[in-house]
């Protein structure tokens, strides 16, 4: 489905079932991960804290489960990568289109991208993956990395 969501999936940054308190949580521990693999500065997990305090990230999907992309500037970014969050149970992220409301979210997808154009770009493509009820929900049920690769792979 998505080869640029393939192609940047860091496996060490992927958290199936996290149990986390809340959204600065998740968004702390994925950063981590992607700044042990070396694709993100030291700076990048407090940018992104605080980007996602000021400009949400959560995605009201329609269905059982709902989404957020946090992400930040560039300039916090060493290499592309793309980290991803199931979570054992939904913490509040801000709504994007309705900041003023919570949006309960199950996945997260923390972006690392060091070009404007490419984060647009993964933007769309996550968004398309968030639109296909069967690929959200095949996520959410992944017990391990493989079964991540084959939700993503799956065709339209």
């Amino acid at each position: 489905m998505s080869q640029a969501i393939l192609k940047l999936l860091e496996p060490h940054a992927v958290l199936l079932g996290a149990n986390v308190a809340d959204s600065t949580e998740i968004i702390r521990l994925l950063g981590t991960e992607l700044y042990k693999a070396g694709y993100v500065k030291e700076s990048f997990i407090d940018a992104a804290i605080d980007r996602e305090s000021r400009l949400p990230t959560g995605l009201p999907l329609g269905g059982s489960f709902n989404a957020a992309i946090p992400h930040t500037d560039i300039e916090h970014v060493v290499k592309p990568g793309l980290a991803l969050a199931t979570l054992k149970n939904p913490v509040s992220f801000q709504n994007m289109a309705i900041p003023s409301e919570t949006v309960q979210v199950s996945l997260v997808f923390l972006l690392a991208l060091e070009q404007p154009k490419a984060q647009i770009e993964m933007l769309q493509e996550i968004a398309g993956v968030l639109q296909t009820p069967r690929v959200v929900s095949a996520l959410m049920s992944a017990k391990q990395f493989n079964d991540v690769i084959d939700a993503l792979k799956v065709e339209e």
